[in-house]
């Protein structure tokens, strides 16, 4: 079994307003073996695409390398805008070496409660894919029931937007977690499913109403192009 940790602490300041939250990135990241446009660096994955979308939007520039200037250019990004990476998954296990989500055993979840608790400024989830089995939105709703929480709909249309309270404090006694409330205010946290960069996302942006629609009007227009409009909204 192979086990996949994960390579990255949270990046996380004191004024971040807004949390991407994935899942790990490929194994060649703990590793170390990169390819050659890889950065060393929360979503660094040429492939993932993840970046590709955020330079489209901000015309940023990006280097696409494993220089120290394409990890500063993104770091310099998410402290401009305020924006943090806390992956849900810490570790995992896999007997086959790849990256796919449903691949992973025996998983270990970071505590992205405790983080939040931790930075108060934080107010928005954006989850780097939706429910399904072992994706960001499935593995925080699974931590939070620990913490007697559940998400609200807020908007079924894709990307699904959801919102919770967020307790003042919680205790961790073993592994009981329950909540604290003093007189202090619940926070509202919305969370938001984007539309995941993996490739197998695209079947599921084929059979989008509005990306048909879009596509019929402009057969230029491709699933790249349906994530950064989708994206823009958000980073």
């Amino acid at each position: 079994m192979f086990k996949h940790t994960h390579p990255y602490p949270p990046f996380i300041k004191k004024d971040t307003t807004k949390l991407i939250v994935g899942t790990l990135p490929p194994p060649r990241f703990t590793t170390g073996q990169l390819l050659e446009k890889d950065v060393d660096f929360c979503y660094g994955s040429y492939y993932n695409s993840l970046w590709l979308y955020i330079d489209k939007i901000h015309s940023l520039g990006l280097r696409y390398d494993n220089s120290q200037e394409a990890i500063q250019q993104r770091k310099r990004f998410l402290i401009q805008n305020k924006i943090g990476v806390c992956d849900i998954v810490a570790s995992a296990e896999r007997e086959k070496i790849d990256a796919s989500d449903l691949g992973m055993t025996n998983i270990q979840l970071r505590d992205l409660i405790g983080y939040l608790l931790k930075y108060p400024n934080i107010d928005t989830l954006l989850f780097t894919g939706g429910n399904s089995k072992n994706g960001p939105e499935y593995f925080f709703r699974k931590h939070i029931k620990d913490y007697n929480i559940s998400l609200k709909l807020v908007s079924k249309i894709t990307p699904k937007i959801h919102q919770f309270m967020l307790p003042n404090a919680v205790n961790t006694v073993g592994n009981i977690k329950a909540n604290l409330f003093s007189n202090k205010k619940e926070r509202l946290i919305k969370t938001v499913s984007l539309t995941s960069g993996s490739g197998a996302a695209n079947i599921a942006i084929g059979s989008n109403p509005l990306y048909k629609q879009l596509k019929s009007k402009d057969p230029s227009f491709n699933t790249f192009d349906f994530r950064v409009m989708q994206y823009s909204e958000y980073f």
